[in-house]
C-alpha cells in the first residue's frame, strides 16, 4: 500500500556563525511572506535572499541567506 504525507516546511537563517531554524508561520505563505513575517525579529531578513526548497530528511527546507559583512 502506498501511503503519502505532507511534509514540514522549515526556514533556516544562515549566519555568519550559526543556522536558526524558524518554523513555519502559515502553510499558505510563500517563502516570501515567511520571510517579511520574520523580519520584524530579524532585520537582517530585509536584504536576503532564499534558496531551495532542498528535502532533508523529512522536511522541505528553505535557508535566508543574508550577505553581512561582505563588501563588494
Amino acid at each position: 500500500m502506498l501511503n503519502s504525507a505532507v511534509l514540514p516546511r522549515i526556514f533556516v537563517l544562515k549566519g555568519k556563525e550559526q543556522d536558526i531554524r524558524l518554523s513555519d508561520p502559515s502553510g499558505s505563505f510563500n517563502p516570501e511572506q515567511v520571510m517579511d513575517f520574520y523580519s520584524g525579529t530579524y532585520p537582517i531578513l530585509t536584504t536576503a535572499r532564499i534558496e531551495g526548497p532542498e528535502i532533508t530528511g523529512d522536511e522541505i527546507q528553505y535557508r535566508f541567506i543574508t550577505k553581512l559583512g561582505t563588501k563588494g
